[in-house]
């Protein structure tokens, strides 16, 4: 566990043991291999190795680097080691100022123009631009710039899923979904370490290394990460509410903390979703994004995934009218169905629940027989739309 110690004086923040520091040196130092579309050449780079050298050219830029975080999954790995949320992303968070639209520019150009010191000898890189290189190695760029939020993204790609993220922070509302994603390891006392220590660590001697929950109460949030609790705090500021991920959790034999509270959040996590994707097809954009960059090795998870989603959405969803509900549910069946179609299972009869029953709305009095729904959703191969019963 986590010990807390003489530096730490607020709740959010706790010293990391020895298992711990060994572990988040494990993940520094490993060797990711980032792709690169069409011919260019795989880079094989660790996370130690990319943050020194993105920090080093953001001060040759005059862009001063705070401190160097480790987030998300990855830090939830250092933190215990099997946690059931596995270690995917690898989210890096730079606190920088990011001022004027300027200093955006800067940073993406000096990321980019770092990549060049990862390729393999032997290629020329003379030739080789900033542009060209976004286009080879980057999967996301991402800019938000508002009176309350300026951060980017550049997400690095790896075709495996272990995406290496940078984020590049100036100040944001919310850093975390749910408390077991709360936690941010920070760097720099090792990093210092790797620059100017020639004695290897070992468990009487390494550097202090600092972890921090955004969820405020770092006991509680490793607490919950250690028996598999689910907890958050106001999910409707989260976009999109925190619901994808909350199916995801479950799907993970994740549980809620306070089972009575956890069905005001639901409705709280789907009002909020469905703010933010009012229209079917943002809703299919967004959920076949998630499935592909959540369940990229894990087919079989898919499908139980989906039907927990549906059942949140189906049990828990308030905001919408009788139809615009029935569309995200068919979406969501639909999408079951293909995956289930692409790994060639036939569902069981016995476990498959079907909803032949007149829906609540056929009651009401502006009900019409004769309405209308909008088009279905597209999709490049056609599926079944009724399940086997009994």
């Amino acid at each position: 566990m986590a010990g807390k110690g003489s530096n730490t004086d607020c709740m959010s923040c706790s010293v990391l043991n020895w298992e711990q520091v060994s572990r988040l040196h494990e993940v520094l130092t490993e060797v990711v291999p980032i792709h690169g579309r069409g011919n260019f050449p795989t880079l094989k780079i660790t996370l130690k190795d990319i943050v020194q050298t993105v920090r080093s050219r953001l001060s040759e830029a005059g862009i001063v680097v705070h401190d160097v975080r480790l987030n998300g999954s990855a830090a939830g790995h250092v933190l215990v080691k099997d946690n059931g949320l596995g270690c995917k992303d690898l989210d890096l968070i730079f606190q920088v100022s990011l001022p004027s639209e300027a200093e955006f520019q800067l940073v993406r150009d000096v990321v980019l123009r770092s990549l060049l010191n990862f390729l393999p000898e032997g290629v020329s890189k003379r030739k080789i631009s900033p542009v060209t290189l976004k286009e080879a190695y980057i999967q996301k760029l991402v800019k938000v710039y508002t009176e309350s939020d300026r951060w980017s993204l550049i997400s690095l790609s790896n075709k495996h899923g272990r995406n290496v993220e940078l984020k590049f922070v100036d100040c944001i509302r919310r850093q975390f979904e749910f408390s077991v994603d709360s936690f941010q390891i920070i760097l720099d006392s090792l990093l210092f370490y790797y620059d100017y220590s020639e004695t290897p660590m070992s468990e009487h001697f390494h550097p202090t290394v600092i972890g921090e929950s955004m969820y405020g109460d770092f006991e509680a949030a490793f607490d919950h990460l250690q028996n598999k609790l689910i907890a958050t705090k106001n999910p409707e500021e989260i976009r999109g509410g925190g619901l994808l991920k909350y199916s995801n959790l479950l799907v993970r034999d994740f549980r809620p903390m306070d089972k009575d509270e956890i069905k005001t959040l639901e409705r709280y996590m789907c009002s909020r979703f469905f703010i933010d994707f009012p229209d079917i097809l943002d809703q299919q954009r967004k959920l076949e994004t998630y499935l592909q960059n959540h369940f990229s090795k894990e087919e079989r998870s898919k499908y139980d995934y989906l039907m927990i989603l549906r059942r949140v959405v189906n049990e828990s969803t308030v905001c919408l009218m009788g139809h615009e509900r029935r569309q995200t549910l068919n979406l969501i069946s639909l999408l079951a169905l293909k995956v289930l179609a692409e790994q060639n299972i036939i569902p069981n009869a016995t476990n498959v629940t079907c909803y032949y029953q007149p829906a609540p709305y056929v009651s009401d009095v502006n009900f019409s027989n004769y309405y209308l729904a909008n088009a279905p959703v597209p999709y490049s191969h056609s599926y079944p739309t009724w399940l086997p019963c009994n």
